[in-house]
Formats: structure tokens, sequence, C-alpha cells
């Protein structure tokens, strides 16, 4: 159903563009917007990397940012502001207006919509900020890249009525803007409401579970203003609000990012003891897991003894011991009757781990040798003795893991 909205959504937004930039405009701008998406999906992806989500569920916001918050915010945004203009004495007051109060709403309401649907139908995957920041920042990247192919087509056919050249053009001054000086803006605003519903999954109240979402997108809809307001403030209003508002907010979101990834990090590591001194996993394992450049190692280990296959199913076993982790986690501080079905997903988790350990475990663990995360195991002289009796079953996968990492022998006083 969502997918049909977003495939119907999609195609109406393509044709209502078109038509308002000209089809020569609609492949320039298409062409000059799809430049920054690549480069902001990489940076989500990779701040989210601790825990990774789904990437359907990525895409989908993605998808419903260029297509359905898109198709909302421009016929939401067109009739408020032409009832604006029929109210007002002066037309040029409902473009301020509408720039100011209505656009920030409309659009930042759209934008969370997409959250919201995760957060409601997909809460297994929403773990906490760190998702709330990811899921933000792919569903307004899609926003911004259709919105950018909208300014730029536009631009692009003034500039062909015009004549002008391309250094003095609006393409190029759009571009500058937009493209290079701030593409991170939707981004910006959006992960404030993400970040809203992210604390929301670790609250226990109702109320502030509520309350965070609206507080975040709150906030969002006002820094939203703030920067529409740039260009009523002047000739420096635009750097003015740009060097003392946007480059500091997103220098405390960044450090607010990179926060959420490393105390993922530590609730990985205790988490996953837990299962560690059960059985489940080795503790090489557990130091690896919490690790990430020894993540990457072990998947670079893994492809190069087993090829791209094996790489693939290192990284699937990372993303469900962190799942797992996460999983622990919240249940422990909302309790059982938070999550009803935990046993269920706790038991799903550690079958796909046991189904793909054989292959993970060895990489994993020598990737915390390499990384010295473990202290490597030390060989005690000792004299010779009898071979052991030959066992009835061999050692099953677990064990064979976890003999390749013991811990150091100690050395008995004499």
């Amino acid at each position: 159903m969502l997918l049909a909205l977003l495939a119907a959504s999609g195609a109406a937004i393509l044709d209502l563009v078109r038509e308002q930039t000209g089809t020569p405009g609609f492949f320039v701008g298409l062409g000059l917007a799809l430049l920054p998406v690549p480069p902001l999906m990489a940076a989500f992806r990779w701040l989210g990397r601790a825990a990774p989500g789904p990437w359907g569920q990525v895409l989908f916001c993605f998808g419903w940012g260029a297509c359905a918050a898109a198709l909302i915010a421009i016929l939401a945004n067109s009739f408020a502001t032409e009832w604006i203009a029929a109210a007002a004495t002066d037309p040029s007051d409902a473009d301020q207006l509408g720039s100011v109060a209505i656009a920030p709403v409309v659009e930042e309401s759209a934008k969370a919509a997409a959250l919201l649907l995760v957060f409601v139908f997909r809460r297994r995957h929403f773990t906490g900020p760190a998702d709330g920041f990811v899921l933000a920042g792919f569903t307004a990247t899609g926003f911004a890249f259709t919105e950018n192919i909208l300014y730029l087509g536009n631009a692009f056919g003034e500039d062909l009525d015009s004549g002008v050249g391309v250094l003095e053009s609006m393409t190029a001054a759009t571009f500058f803007v937009r493209i290079m000086l701030s593409p991170f803006a939707h981004p910006l605003f959006t992960v404030l409401t993400g970040l809203g519903f992210g604390a929301a999954v670790l609250a226990c109240r109702r109320r502030t579970r509520i309350g965070l979402p609206l507080l975040g997108l709150t906030g969002a809809m006002a820094t939203h203003a703030v920067w529409n307001s740039s260009s009523e403030l002047g000739e420096y209003g635009f750097y003015l609000v740009y060097g003392l508002v946007m480059v500091p907010v997103f220098a405390l979101l960044l450090w607010a990012a990179l926060r959420a990834q490393r105390r993922q990090l530590h609730t990985l590591r205790g988490e996953l003891a837990v299962y560690a001194s059960a059985g489940w996993l080795d503790p090489a394992e557990v130091a690896a897991l919490a690790s990430l450049p020894a993540r990457a190692l072990a998947r670079s280990l893994a492809r190069r003894a087993g090829g791209r296959a094996a790489a693939r199913t290192v990284a699937a076993y990372e993303a469900d011991a962190a799942a797992l982790a996460l999983l622990r986690h919240r249940a422990r501080r909302g309790g059982p009757e938070r999550m009803p079905d935990f046993v269920d997903r706790e038991a799903e988790l550690l079958g796909r781990l046991a189904g793909r350990r054989a292959t993970a475990g060895p990489a994993l663990c020598r990737a915390a040798l390499l990384e010295e995360l473990v202290a490597p195991p030390r060989a005690v002289p000792r004299g010779p003795r009898a071979l052991p009796a030959q066992t009835s079953r061999p050692l099953d996968s677990s064990q064979a893991i976890g003999s390749m990492v013991e811990p150091p022998l100690v050395r008995t006083s004499r």
C-alpha cells in the first residue's frame, strides 16, 4: 500500500515539476540536484554504521521525502500562499509569510510523517537517537533532491529567457547556494525531529514518548523558519544566519551523532558480554563487535578468505549482533510489558547468529587479535603427554570458534 502511494506520488511530483520548469530545465535541474545525494546518503549511513538498519527502510524514507513529502509541500504551500495573497492587500506579503510561517510547518510535518510511519509500524528497527538521525537524514535528503530540481530548473528557464552567461547566470548562483553552501540545510532541520523520535523510543512514560517527537518537530520548524527568513534580513542576512545559526547547529548535531554512535558501541559491549558468558559468543567476538575498525577488518579478512559472499555474511552477523544488543538494552529499560515479543525476537536473532557464526566468528576473533583488543594466547611449555581419547562426536562450530582465542594460560607456582 505504501509503495503504491510512493509510486503514485512520485509520478505526480515528476509531472508537476516538469510542468513548472519545462523539459530542458527539468533535466538540467535533475542532473545538478543529483550531485549532493550520494555524499549525503553515504554520510548518514556512515553515522549509523554502529547498528545499521535495513536498506529498505532508509530507501523508503528517501522515497517518501522525494515523492510524498515534496508533493504535499508543493500543493499545500501553493494553496496557502494563494489564500494569503487573496486576503492581503500587498501580494508580496503573501510570499514572505508563506516562506517564513507556512513552508516550515508544512514541509517539516510532511517529512516527519515518514519517521512516524517507521516509529509506529517498524518499531523493532527504530532503536534510539542514532536511528532517528539516519532516517531523518535520508528523508530530508530526498526532499531536498526534489526541491533542488524545481529551483535549479526554474533558474535555468530564466537564464534561457534572459540569455546571460554561465558565470552570471541564476543557475550558477542557485547551484552555489543550494548545492555547495547548504546541501545539509534540510537534513539539519529534520534531524531534530528524528532525534525526538529516537529519544522517544527509549522513554518509559507515555507522555514523554508523545512529547519528545513534538518537541523535535517544533525545533525543526523553528530552525527552518530562521533559515528562510535570512532573505528578509538585508544584503548580508544569508551569511549572518549561515554563520551564526546553521554552522553552529550543524557542528552541534554532528557532535551529538558521534556521541550517540559511541554510546551504541558501549551498549553493544555491555549487552553482548551477557551472551558471551552464556556461550553464544566468544569474548573476542564481543570486543571486535564493539569496535568499528575491528568490524571493518573482519569483513576485509572474510573477503580475502571467502570472497564477497563471506564479507556479506560477516556484515550481516555484525548487524544482527548489534540488533540483539540494542533489543536487550531496550527490554531492560522498558520492561517486558513494553516488549512482549522480546523472547521471540531474541530467539530469531540468536538463530541467525548461530547460522553465520562459522564464517563470521573466526574473522571477528582474528580482527580482535590484530587490533589488540584481546591478549593473544600464550603457549606454555609442557612435557610429553598421552593423546586424548577419540570423542564420539566432533566439536560444533561454536566450540571450534571459541577455541581460536583462549584466555592466557597462567603458569602455576612451584
